[in-house]
């Protein structure tokens, strides 16, 4: 019996991370029940637990989105209480960002759906398939960051690797021009 014509499509790598996304995002939206949080939003208020008195620019880049959208995540957090800006320029792309009080307590109210929902995302694996699991989508995510529309800068070292491995998109433009 030939094989339906879909399975090609559905076994094709950015069809099946695109449906994993999403499974994820329904996981974690489940687990989220009441609490009217988005992925987004948790990792916005996450970076500011551990990176107070950031930018949005800074949020943007750390988080991999476009500073529109993490311009939107911000102010919606912000008119929920849960994130102060600084009063000490007046664009607000360059204002520290702080949680509140109320944004403290609702990543403490987030952490154990957050720890379910991750729980429920590998639950497919055995302990070693999780590793492994992990470990792909790591070296996955590493090597094709800097072809991203928004690179994730996460980290110092992060910033020091794509400083020295910049962009291929770049390097192929830079290349093209020198003939």
């Amino acid at each position: 019996m030939p094989e339906d014509p879909l399975q090609r499509l559905y076994r094709r790598p950015g069809f099946m991370i695109r449906r994993a996304h999403q499974i994820a995002v329904s996981l974690f939206m489940e687990e989220m029940q009441g609490l009217k949080i988005t992925k987004t939003q948790y990792g916005v208020l996450f970076i500011l637990k551990h990176r107070p008195g950031v930018n949005q620019i800074s949020v943007a880049k750390l988080l991999g989105l476009d500073r529109s959208t993490a311009g939107m995540v911000v102010k919606k957090l912000a008119d929920a209480g849960l994130v102060s800006w600084d009063a000490e320029t007046g664009d607000l792309r360059q204002r520290s960002l702080n949680l509140t009080a109320a944004g403290e307590d609702m990543l403490r109210r987030l952490a154990e759906p957050v720890r379910r929902a991750e729980r429920r995302v590998l639950a497919a694996f055995d302990e070693e398939e999780q590793a492994q699991f992990l470990a792909l989508l790591d070296k996955f995510t590493r090597t094709f960051n800097g072809v991203s529309r928004v690179p994730v800068l996460a980290t110092e070292r992060s910033a020091k690797d794509m400083a020295d491995h910049p962009p291929r998109r770049k390097r192929r433009n830079h290349e093209a021009a020198r003939g």
